[in-house]
């Protein structure tokens, strides 16, 4: 992949996330200040080499599950989190800091997570489970579907025991769409930062929502959210 393509793929990536509608060579053109026919040619070839595809009823093209990954994989490979504290950020340090309790504190990160990235937030402490944000989940247009909903709901079940076992040590893993190893049919993504706690070796804070998402702003608040919790549940 060229640099030219890789920025292009990124760009689709993040206005999908914004507008939930395919991209269209027009937008990417003024973005990058080349003609439409110059960004048709790149978004052809990324489509060949599985990064995108569109919908048979639109000539924008939308990532797949290997273009978020490409996506996603450049973000982590730059170790790539904000120098600055953020609105959001700045909210998940006040509330978590302000909550007292350490249940109130878990509590705290997964309501702001939810609140701020209007998914599914949730933490794992041992097997005890947290979570906030389903509303926020279903009105996401990826889940207009009675199949969609159950999908996501078997996820759910799930969700506490795969942690349990399986406890993934990363201090941020990102499963995207079918790489999601409970959930492969329910398009969605999980953004999980793993956190020392004194309560549970296998601690974990995260988000759930559908594979369109803000992937760069969500890993940063995630990660946040575990580095936060880990130095307030150990005071």
């Amino acid at each position: 992949m060229t640099e030219r393509q890789a920025k292009i793929l990124a760009a689709i990536v993040e206005q999908y996330a914004e507008v939930a509608s395919p991209v269209g060579s027009v937008t990417l053109a003024k973005l990058f200040n080349v003609s439409s026919a110059t960004i048709r040619a790149e978004m052809a070839q990324l489509e060949a080499m599985g990064y995108v595809t569109h919908p048979h009823t639109s000539a924008g093209r939308i990532p797949t599950d290997k273009g978020y990954r490409y996506y996603v994989n450049q973000l982590q490979s730059a170790n790539e989190e904000d120098a600055t504290i953020d609105r959001g950020a700045r909210a998940i340090d006040v509330r978590i800091t302000s909550a007292g309790e350490p249940r109130q504190a878990i509590q705290s990160a997964v309501s702001s997570l939810s609140e701020i990235t209007r998914n599914l937030g949730f933490a794992t402490i041992g097997s005890q489970l947290y979570m906030s944000g389903l509303a926020y989940l279903f009105t996401q247009p990826e889940f207009n579907r009675t199949s969609s909903v159950k999908a996501v709901a078997a996820l759910l079940d799930n969700l506490e025991p795969w942690l349990r076992e399986t406890a993934p040590n990363k201090p941020l893993s990102v499963y995207i769409g079918r790489e999601n190893p409970i959930g492969k049919s329910s398009g969605c993504s999980l953004i999980i930062s793993r956190f020392q706690s004194p309560f549970s070796s296998r601690s974990y804070v995260g988000v759930l929502g559908p594979t369109r998402q803000s992937y760069r702003s969500v890993m940063n608040l995630v990660r946040h959210a575990g580095k936060i919790l880990e130095e307030e549940l150990w005071v």
